[in-house]
């Protein structure tokens, strides 16, 4: 196996700012800009490549990345290459653009390449640009994964549990699918990131409304790269008898879950609502997280949110239940739906202070 990029003999990255912490053994890779605010950059001393090389039953080399040439020739002469790549960032700065610093995409690119079996690791804070995706076999979002993310990439990786995550934003293609592609001013000139320029002191909220996130993307038509609430793991799910009802005044969704690989994994099958009118776009009203054996089913009840099924009237000052037919839709993510139906509410309102009180317990389980 061949292990490239990202510090990963060393350890994993944490974002700056206030949200940095440092581990009691130090930073694993000290020095890097920027020292000073919002730095130090720092590394958790967790190496994914002492865990990787704990787990492998061959050789495991490891290239920094640095010169990309090398880093391709000792990929074409390993069974398996992961590529580590990062994005620093923090507070008080944004990034100007989804592409990643340095020239990881061209490492990337070169290393699959030279080999067919190339993993990416993702250490980042937020959606990248992946021109090298159809490239490689598959990408690991590990965020900024703490003080034992060397030791749990391997995990996930070897299979020893299932990447149980899903996607908490949408992630777009590219810049243009944002509603604001250019923004004023990207990171600080005294530390050698992008001249910060001057904030704009008016910003308009009218771009997106109430439509942010996924809801944005669903609004305009657009299809991002990965949808929110996306994500694969070592098996698939399939969902069936999807019911919907009104149970004492809450939207109940109960359904089945089957695990259809060979393989134990996490699902979590999310529950949308639309809700009645013009121009609405569904919303996520409730979820579970499901652990299940190969061929082993579930039977769910997820509880809408009734926080989710209300719209505030700004003129009036109340939160309002609009009546009519609420659309219900049974996905493994805000774009792929495998279930749908719709139960009818009459109108209701609470005041601007008190909206409807959330679901006590909004997941029931029981296997079979």
């Amino acid at each position: 196996m061949a292990v490239i990029g990202g510090h990963a003999d060393k350890g994993v990255l944490t974002g700056g700012g206030s949200s940095a912490v440092q581990s009691p053994e130090g930073n694993a890779v000290p020095g890097l800009a920027p020292t000073a605010w919002p730095g130090p950059r720092i590394y958790q001393p967790s190496a994914p490549l002492t865990a990787i090389r704990q787990r492998a039953h061959g050789k495991v080399s490891y290239a920094s990345g640095e010169d990309i040439a090398a880093a391709a020739k000792l990929a074409a002469q390993a069974k398996v290459a992961v590529v580590f790549v990062e994005q620093w960032s923090a507070e008080s700065f944004d990034t100007p653009h989804l592409t990643l610093p340095g020239n990881q995409d061209a490492l990337v690119a070169a290393v699959a390449r030279a080999n067919p079996h190339t993993i990416v690791v993702l250490e980042n804070n937020g959606p990248v640009a992946m021109p090298w995706l159809d490239q490689v076999g598959a990408v690991l979002e590990a965020w900024y994964p703490g003080a034992g993310g060397g030791e749990a990439i391997a995990r996930l990786l070897y299979g020893e549990v299932d990447p149980a995550g899903r996607l908490p934003v949408s992630w777009p293609r590219d810049e243009a699918q944002l509603p604001r592609p250019q923004i004023p001013g990207a990171g600080l000139a005294s530390i050698g990131l992008i001249p910060q320029g001057q904030p704009a002191e008016q910003v308009d909220y009218n771009i997106e409304g109430a439509n942010v996130g996924y809801r944005w993307y669903q609004h305009k038509g657009i299809q991002p790269l990965f949808p929110f609430g996306y994500g694969l793991g070592y098996t698939h799910f399939a969902y069936s008898d999807f019911k919907p009802r009104i149970d004492h005044g809450r939207v109940v969704a109960s359904f089945t879950v089957t695990n259809r690989g060979k393989r134990a994994g996490v699902d979590v099958p999310q529950l949308y609502a639309t809700l009645p009118g013009s121009d609405q776009v569904r919303r996520l009203a409730g979820w579970c997280r499901v652990s299940l054996k190969p061929g082993q089913s579930a039977h769910l009840e997820v509880t809408a949110d009734p926080r989710l099924l209300v719209n505030f009237d700004a003129s009036g000052q109340q939160w309002q239940r609009p009546a009519g037919s609420y659309q219900l839709q049974l996905g493994h993510s805000a774009t792929s739906f495998q279930g749908q139906g719709s139960v009818t509410l009459p109108k209701a309102s609470w005041p601007a202070d008190a909206p409807p009180k959330g679901a006590s317990q909004s997941c029931l389980a029981s296997r079979s």
